[in-house]
């Protein structure tokens, strides 16, 4: 890398074709599989299994007052009823990220939003899932003319409106642990900032 006026516009991914020779799907889960595919990758063949994930969005709804929606749900693997932001999965073949975000946001919340943008994505555990996570900020939020029946371990959200600066300080403070409410809140917060 050289230095320059922006030395972060060079610090970026890039994509890397390798030798497939085999993918297959070894387990079919309820909601995604496990892949195992055998490359090359220089003069070595190896063999890894990985999460087949649909991809998913998380949207950061912020009020007039510039506090950000958080929902929190039980999620088994962590045992943990956690703090979220709402987010799910691009399971509608092709369905835009920014319509399943506004469709994600009206389920699990009951909201709607006049103004959408999309604050950037991410790869939560690029070593053992294929999950792209689409950010989107939804402004001018409302509550939507629908609701939604929850179920299973959405029956039982609780919701809350919190000062966005608050939640910066318990992301820092170690409180909050949510992999896209901690990326998607400290984006807004340096959106605004900037």
């Amino acid at each position: 890398m050289t230095s320059g006026s922006n030395p972060s516009a060079e610090i970026r991914d890039e994509p890397f074709e390798v030798d497939v020779a085999r993918s297959e799907t070894v387990y079919n889960g309820y909601v995604w599989d496990v892949r195992e595919d055998t490359f090359r990758y220089g003069p070595t063949s190896l063999v890894r299994h990985y999460l087949d994930h649909t991809g998913a969005v998380a949207v950061v709804a912020l009020d007039d007052d510039d506090r950000v929606l958080l929902i929190q749900q039980y999620r088994h693997p962590i045992g943990t009823r956690d703090w979220e932001i709402p987010a799910g999965l691009l399971d509608i073949e092709g369905e835009d990220p920014r319509d399943t975000a506004v469709r994600e946001l009206a389920e699990e919340a009951d909201l709607v939003a006049d103004t959408w943008e999309e604050l950037g994505s991410f790869t939560p555990s690029p070593g053992g899932s294929s999950e792209l996570i689409h950010i989107f900020l939804a402004t001018g939020v409302r509550a939507a003319t629908e609701t939604f029946e929850r179920r299973d371990e959405e029956a039982d959200i609780r919701t809350a409106w919190v000062p966005l600066d608050d939640v910066v300080q318990a992301i820092v403070e170690g409180h909050l642990h949510n992999a896209a409410m901690t990326i998607g809140v400290l984006l807004a917060a340096r959106r605004r900032s900037a």
